[in-house]
């Protein structure tokens, strides 16, 4: 369980990576989907150092810590992060989050937030249409593009869009989404 575990720290460090570039205005917010519109950005900063100042990724911030992940944050990688923003999070039904973060679901919240790491680094332009990524939690995305739109389809059917592509930090990319991708 704690070589599962290795990856998932990374996300909270790429993730808020992406958050501080994404509040300094340094890389372009995706509009109507398209991850084309945003440019690779490089941190230039271990994950760790990237984390003060974060505003985009709070809610991924609070899980990690209350899945005990955020204290665990220098591994080698490469790994490809599909972070969640603030507004994935507020999308989930009403009480979930609150329960997922209560201390007897910890296990449960660390899958779900493995669900969104994949081994490699795969910037944007990478991903192929029908292409299946296994996470390191175990599970499966489908990676469905439309021009140079990405969408990922989690085991549940569910869907997030790549808001923010190929931000870089010293292990690895970070694409932001916007939607809570789940296992099965």
């Amino acid at each position: 369980m704690k070589k599962k575990l290795k990856p998932i720290l990374l996300l909270a460090f790429l993730a808020v990576a992406g958050g501080t570039y994404a509040q300094n205005d340094t890389i372009k917010s995706a509009s109507a989907g398209s991850a084309s519109q945003s440019s690779a950005k490089a941190t230039n900063k271990d994950l760790s150092g990237s984390l003060a100042g974060a505003t985009d990724f709070s809610t991924l911030q609070s899980a990690l810590t209350a899945s005990g992940l955020a204290d665990k944050a220098k591994e080698q990688g490469p790994y490809t992060v599909f972070a969640p923003s603030n507004e994935a999070f507020d999308k989930l039904p009403a009480g979930t989050l609150e329960s997922l973060t209560a201390p007897a679901n910890k296990a449960k919240l660390a899958g779900i937030l493995a669900n969104h790491v994949v081994s490699g680094s795969f910037a944007a332009a990478d991903l192929k249409d029908g292409q299946t990524l296994k996470t390191v939690g175990g599970g499966t995305l489908t990676v469905r593009k439309q021009g140079n739109s990405v969408m990922l389809t989690d085991a549940k059917g569910g869907s997030a869009m790549v808001t923010s592509a190929d931000i870089q930090a010293t292990n690895g990319t970070v694409h932001a989404i916007d939607s809570v991708l789940m296992p099965k």
